[in-house]
This record gives structure tokens, C-alpha cells and sequence, in this order.
């Protein structure tokens, strides 16, 4: 069995990829989570008893407790997905997103490279440290070209600032003191366990408490959406067959306006859970203030990763909008869980 860390396992993207990786008997899964306001256990419920998993609730920004978990568990490779991710939250709160995705991220490069070092000649050719990054830290694009491996960083908020600085130091160890490092930067995601302060989640469960559905600006921001299950089968693809120093761009081939993405999720809940009056939840819509500093658009060129590790999605993205709109209509009592303890929906990022 491949020993493996996953820090933020409990947030969307961590949890869904445990559940895929504990599915593989191949696979022993130590979750490191500090359990902040994103993480949930809950999201964790089906893997909890299997034998090739396990927990421990700490904060990566404690150097000394990070270096003694690793020296403990020996993993074979270091799977770093924890971070403080939300641009909006970035805007009122600077500082924990750099302690987390700064000073966390050196303490557990730090960590890793002891630990490293310490490995006979045979297991370090083995050793991996991967580092989940995001689209956000090469900035705006304008209607044209797309975001490479090699496009220049230039972030513009809070969030993809720390996220760049992460990337940067990263690729540092790799460079510096030969830490068998892999990054991939990926676009947005979707799926099942999302925290509803992003904006799927937050679109049905407005709808579905007939609020008013707010949209930044004119809604024409453009993403590229890729659905989580796809991201997590990328991830483990990197971490089994990337080159070390490498960086793979992960995307999902769909661009959308935020007013496009929201309507086709209204007109999902119009068929699935019809509203009382007959008419479409897209009459909901409002038109907020937008986001300061509100990226344009982003959008991935994966050919990388498609070209070297023979990596394409497997979901198209009507496929991959209908099964999460189901899985939050189907849990509900997860999504209260999060909202009551943790969260309520409201504005944040206001200046």
C-alpha cells in the first residue's frame, strides 16, 4: 500500500478525492484537516471506518506538530490541497490566508524535505510532493487565448496572491533542495460537498429558499467549470505519472458566463423541484454589486496534461451540472449541517 498524506481533506476537493482514493486498496490515506469553517467531517462519513484510512485534526501552520505527523506516518507522497480559498473571504481577511497558504505551505515543504532527505536512495525516487494550485494566480485574460503552463503570474486578489506566493515556493524546493515537487493549477471545480459560499451552491440553496439569487456585476465573467470528479482523477494521474519539477494545467474545456451558469442551474431546479407558482426560479436573479476586483476571465489550455499523461475529463458538462444539482437536492441535511454551524449565506467582501 502507498502510504499518502492528504492535507484539507475535509474540504470539497480533499474529500471527494479521499473517497476516491480509499476505494483503492492500493492506497493508505492519512487526512490532515484543521476542520476551519470549509472543512466538515461529515462530508466524510462513508470513509471514516475503512481500514485504510485515518485523521488527524491540525493546523499545517504549526511547523513542529507537521514535521513530527510526517516523521510518524512515513508517507510515500504529500498530497497538499489545504488552503484558504475564497476570493470574497480573501477581501476581509487577509492575514489567515497568508498564514495558511504561505506559512503553511513553507512549514510543510520544510517538513517534507527533512523527511525526504531522511529516506533511503530507493524510496526517495519514489517520494512525491504534489501541490494543488489554481487558475487564479495568472490573473485576467482578456476574449481571447487561454492560461499555459508558462503564461506569467499576475494575481490580483488576496487569495491568488498567497496561492502564486505558494506556487512560487514550491517550486523553489524543487529548484533549490531537489524536493521531488509536481504542481497543478486547476479551474473552477463543481461537484458534490462544495461549501455554499461559492457560487453553485449558493444559486440552488437561495433558489430553493425562494431568496433572491445574487450575481456580481452583469454576470459576464467567464470561468472554465470542471467537475471535481475530473480534478481528483487529474490529481492522481499527476501523482502517479507526472515528471518531477513539472506543472500541469487542469481544465474542463467549458467556459460560461456566471449569468449563463446560473440559469442553467434555475432551469435544473425548474424541473427537478418545480416551485409552487409554476414559475422559473430564474426569476430570483438580482444583479449585485460586483466583487472589487473581479477578474474577467480565466480559461485552462490543458493540452498538457492530455499530451504527457494522456489525461482528458470524462464529464461533459451538462452531464456534470445535472448530477450535482441532484446530489444537493438529495442533501439537504448536509447542507443545513454546514450553513447552521458555519455559515449563513450572506454577503462577504465588501469594502
Amino acid at each position: 500500500m502507498r502510504r499518502i498524506i492528504v492535507t484539507g481533506g475535509a474540504g470539497f476537493i480533499g474529500s471527494n478525492l479521499i473517497r476516491k482514493m480509499c476505494s483503492n486498496s492500493e492506497y493508505y490515506i492519512l487526512n490532515i484537516d484543521n476542520l476551519s469553517y470549509a472543512g466538515n467531517l461529515i462530508s466524510l462519513k462513508d470513509v471514516e471506518a475503512k481500514s485504510n484510512y485515518e485523521f488527524i485534526k491540525q493546523d499545517i501552520c504549526d511547523a513542529e506538530k507537521i514535521e513530527t505527523i510526517i516523521n510518524n506516518f512515513q508517507p510515500d507522497a504529500i498530497m497538499h490541497l489545504a488552503a484558504e480559498s475564497h476570493v470574497d473571504r480573501s477581501i476581509d481577511g487577509p492575514l489567515q490566508f497568508i498564514q495558511t497558504n504561505i506559512i503553511g505551505t513553507y512549514n510543510l515543504l520544510q517538513a517534507s524535505l527533512k523527511y525526504f532527505r531522511s529516506l533511503p536512495d530507493a524510496a526517495k525516487e519514489h517520494f512525491r510532493f504534489l501541490h494543488v494550485s489554481t487558475d487564479e494566480v495568472f490573473g485576467s485574460l482578456g476574449p481571447e487565448g487561454s492560461f499555459s503552463e508558462t503564461t506569467p503570474y499576475d494575481p490580483r486578489s488576496p487569495y491568488s496572491a498567497t496561492k502564486a506566493s505558494s506556487d512560487h515556493l514550491a517550486k523553489a524546493w524543487y529548484h533549490t533542495f531537489d524536493l521531488p515537487v509536481l504542481i497543478t493549477n486547476c479551474s473552477n471545480n463543481y461537484g458534490p460537498f462544495q461549501f455554499p459560499e461559492k457560487l453553485i451552491p449558493v444559486v440552488i440553496l437561495k433558489a430553493l429558499n425562494e431568496e433572491p439569487i445574487p450575481v456580481y456585476g452583469k454576470g459576464d465573467n467567464i470561468r472554465d467549470w470542471l467537475f471535481v470528479e475530473d480534478h481528483v482523477n487529474a490529481l492522481i494521474t499527476v501523482l502517479e505519472k507526472g515528471g518531477v519539477g513539472e506543472t500541469y494545467n487542469v481544465g474542463g474545456n467549458n467556459e460560461k458566463t456566471n449569468i449563463e451558469m446560473v440559469k442553467e442551474i434555475c432551469y435544473l431546479l425548474d424541473e427537478f423541484k418545480p416551485r409552487l407558482n409554476n414559475s422559473s426560479y430564474s426569476e430570483l436573479i438580482r444583479f449585485v454589486a460586483d466583487r472589487p476586483g473581479h477578474d474577467k476571465r480565466y480559461a485552462i489550455d490543458a493540452s498538457k496534461i492530455k499530451r504527457e499523461l494522456g489525461f482528458i475529463p470524462g464529464y461533459g458538462f451538462a452531464d456534470g451540472i445535472r448530477k450535482t444539482v441532484e446530489w444537493y437536492l438529495n442533501n439537504t441535511d448536509w447542507c443545513n449541517a454546514v450553513i447552521t454551524n458555519k455559515y449563513d449565506l450572506e454577503r462577504l467582501g465588501r469594502i
